[in-house]
This record gives C-alpha cells, sequence and structure tokens, in this order.
C-alpha cells in the first residue's frame, strides 16, 4: 500500500507516518513546515518505504505513481497556531483539502479527513454524536478552525456524491503524546512545561470547563480502523473519560511532583463548555475504544518532557 499523509511533519502525521511504516506501507508525507517539523519524521528517514517532501497543499497537489490513499492531516491545530495562521488556516481547510481529494480521485485511492472535535463547536448536547449538527461561531476568532473543517466535511462529501470517491471523515478529540509543542497552546504541554519548570500553571477561567483526553497511540489505532474500513464516517475517535480543566492540571502537577502554583488566567472567547465524544459508532463498527488510561497517558507525555528539557527552556 502507497498512503500519502499531508502534514505527515506535524503532530499527529509524524505518529501515523511511524505506524504505517511498521505497517508495511510506503508512506510520503508532504509538509509546509508551517507547524510541523522536518525533525518530527528525521528518524524515519531510513527507511526505504518512506520519502519526506516540502510542499504547500494549498497550493498544489502532484504525486507521481500509484496511490492507494490520502491522508488529509494538513493544518494548524492548536489555537496559538491557528489565531496566529487564521488565513493559511482556512486556505488548508478549503483548497488544501480540495487538492488532497482531487489526488485521490486521480488516483483512486481511498481519502480520509483528519476533522476534529471542534466541529461540535460550544456544544448544547451532551456527550456529542455524530449526528449532533454543532454550535459553532462562524465569526468569532475560532471560527477559522472550527469552520475551515466544517468546510472540509462538506466539501469531503461533495466528491463521495458527485464523484464516487472512497471517502471516510474522522473526527478527533484533544490528543496528547510525545512531540508536542509546549508553546502549541493546549493545556497539556503548556501545564506540563509550567510544572516542569517551576512557573505558575495557569488555568482558564475557573477551570471547570471539561476535556476528554486520549493518547495518541489510541488515537492512531483508531484512525487505521477506520481507514481500512468502508465506513465514510464521520466518526468520532476520542476518550470518553471526561475531565474538569482544573482536575487536569491538578493531576499534572501531582505526577510530576511539582511545587508550582496553580493560578486562573481570563477565559479564551468562545472556549467550549464541554466536551466529551459518545464513541458508540467506533466500538459496534471498529471494535476500537481507547486502551491507555487517563494517568498512564499524562504520565507518558510527561517522560517526553522530562527527556527533552531543550524543549522547554
Amino acid at each position: 500500500m502507497r498512503t500519502v499523509v499531508t502534514g505527515g511533519a506535524g503532530f499527529l502525521g509524524s505518529h501515523l507516518c511511524e505506524r504505517l511504516l511498521a505497517d508495511g506501507h510506503e508512506v510520503l508525507a508532504l509538509d509546509n513546515f508551517l507547524t510541523g517539523t522536518p525533525a518530527n519524521v528525521a528518524h524515519l528517514l531510513e527507511h526505504d518505504a518512506f520519502r519526506r517532501v516540502k510542499a504547500d497543499v494549498s497550493d498544489y497537489v502532484h504525486v507521481p505513481g500509484p496511490v492507494d490513499q490520502v491522508m488529509h492531516f494538513a493544518s494548524p491545530a492548536s489555537p496559538i497556531d491557528y489565531l496566529q495562521l487564521p488565513i493559511e488556516t482556512m486556505k488548508v481547510g478549503s483548497t488544501g483539502t480540495l487538492h488532497a481529494l482531487g489526488l485521490a480521485k486521480e488516483k483512486g485511492a481511498r481519502f480520509l479527513l483528519a476533522s476534529t472535535s471542534e466541529t461540535y463547536g460550544d456544544p448544547q448536547v451532551h456527550p456529542q454524536p455524530e449526528t449532533y449538527w454543532g454550535h459553532v461561531n462562524p465569526v468569532g476568532p475560532r471560527g477559522v478552525y472550527d469552520e475551515a473543517k466544517r468546510h472540509a466535511e462538506a466539501l469531503t462529501m461533495a466528491y463521495r456524491r458527485t464523484h464516487d470517491v472512497d471517502t471516510a471523515i474522522l473526527r478527533i478529540f484533544n490528543t496528547h503524546g510525545p512531540r508536542m509543542r509546549p508553546n502549541d497552546g493546549r493545556a497539556i504541554p503548556a501545564f506540563t512545561s509550567q510544572a516542569l519548570t517551576g512557573k505558575p500553571i495557569t488555568v482558564a477561567g475557573d477551570g471547570s470547563q471539561t476535556r476528554s483526553i486520549i493518547y495518541v497511540d489510541d488515537l492512531v489505532e483508531g484512525i487505521l480502523r477506520l481507514l481500512r474500513s468502508d465506513l465514510p464516517g464521520p466518526v468520532n475517535i476520542g476518550n470518553p473519560h471526561e475531565v474538569s480543566v482544573l482536575h487536569l492540571a491538578e493531576t499534572i502537577k501531582r505526577l510530576t511532583g511539582s511545587d508550582s502554583e496553580i493560578v486562573f488566567i481570563e477565559r479564551p472567547v468562545d472556549d467550549p463548555s464541554i466536551r466529551q465524544p459518545d464513541i458508540s459508532l467506533a466500538k459496534r463498527e471498529l471494535g476500537w475504544e481507547p486502551q491507555v488510561g487517563f494517568e498512564d497517558g499524562l504520565s507518558r507525555t510527561i517522560a517526553y518532557f522530562r527527556e527533552h528539557p531543550s524543549l522547554i527552556g
């Protein structure tokens, strides 16, 4: 199997490339390194079956030879990134998705879109099933990411209905693990970096808002089960274990043995109050559910940051 992964040098993309290679795929990673980094996949260059190409899929996508699968993971995905790169985020969700779908159509390949739980916005239904249409503010600052992904989902379904492209839509919930950037604005790398350096742990609002976090290995397993199925999706791949942001901060403080003080800062605009996936569909159709426990996953992520102190200064 020859698989193209857009955003292949990003946090999730790099783990996906690693697993695909281990499963015997030939992998072509496309990335413009706007938020990803060549270092994330440098260790894969020794594999004869792996190629890394600098390319911006919002400009064009050209891949010579046969392609069996196209996995579209290119996009800024953390709040700091997409708020600093709003136009680029919208472009990769629209034009980039169009180009990736065009490649799948040209090659007769299965196409998998990496969408997000952010399509649910600040949900009024809890937990969130795939049938829920969401509660998104299209003109708010987070709208550039939320609506880019919602557009990408609609475009994917248009190609499925109009051009009979074999497509799948994946909705990813909060994920963590090695190769996260400590300054990407997400709660887990921020709390971990602050705890390990003795800085105050900054919790937005009163910390009562909830998240459901999944360890990256579990996510990758779910992604590949969807890829190898005939499901069109959307399919939620996330961990239904819901925790408050304050509990998350307290747990990271305890697991790191930190003396950092937990302080409260202003809550971002349109920050979701609740987030929890309904994974009934994934369990029933893919036989998938998370295997890595909450504290076990956090301990693995903390260990990565401990082993790479230069990342957090």
